[in-house]
């Protein structure tokens, strides 16, 4: 177990690590932003550039401490190219608000860079294929806390299929260098589940007073 897991342990903090990803912060330079964004304009990897309208690269504060990440756009994001727009990302942008911050302040990506046909779920081959897009950017904000926005983007990041009882209230490490990982319910299935909302406006408090509490901890050491 790493020191930084231990760490949070030691603070009482449920952490552990279910996935290590190739990602190395060092790797890529700031001056890539540009030839990663033409790769994912031109990607043609899997069948879903067949029906797309635009690619969905990410967007927000490239330098950010906070990285939430979707499962795949939607029909209105498809159509504008930017990431949670619709209905679903106006509440995604309130829960973002009630931690204090706003999207300015946070990169938002997906796992997957183009629309599925009638916002199916993403197939495991279409995940694999746009997954290093994904971790190209992790590597380049280099965030100090990730957000896992929904239960693909969970699965997919944590590669597991545990039920998001399970994930949710735990923090998770993503990568060698164990970056915080936490879940949160989508936005669309709070729009179908309104009763849900108190437990993510809860959760938010969590998520906030981890981040604060983190920072602390580092000045100390």
């Amino acid at each position: 177990m790493s020191s930084r897991l231990k760490t949070f342990q030691s603070l009482g903090i449920d952490a552990y690590q279910l996935r290590e990803a190739s990602v190395n912060p060092d790797s890529i330079q700031q001056s890539e932003w540009p030839m990663i964004e033409s790769q994912v304009s031109n990607c043609k990897k899997c069948s879903l550039h067949k029906g797309r309208n635009n690619t969905v690269f990410g967007d927000g504060n490239r330098n950010s401490d906070w990285f939430f990440i979707g499962e795949a756009p939607g029909k209105d994001e498809d159509l504008e190219g930017k990431p949670f727009i619709g209905r679903a990302g106006r509440l995604l942008t309130e829960v973002i608000f009630s931690m204090g911050l706003s999207r300015e302040d946070v990169f938002i990506a997906n796992i997957l860079k183009c629309r599925p046909p009638d916002n199916r779920d993403p197939k495991s081959e279409e995940v694999k294929q746009c997954f290093s897009y994904l971790e190209k950017q992790i590597e380049l904000v280099n965030p100090k806390i990730i957000v896992a926005v929904g239960r693909i983007a969970a699965h997919s990041l944590l590669g597991t299929d545990l039920p998001m009882g399970k994930l949710r209230g735990k923090i998770h490490g993503f990568g060698p260098s164990e970056i915080p990982t936490l879940i949160i319910y989508h936005p669309a299935y709070l729009l179908r589940s309104p009763s849900k909302k108190k437990k993510v406006w809860e959760r938010e408090q969590t998520l906030q007073r981890y981040y604060f509490g983190f920072q602390d901890y580092t000045k100390l050491t």
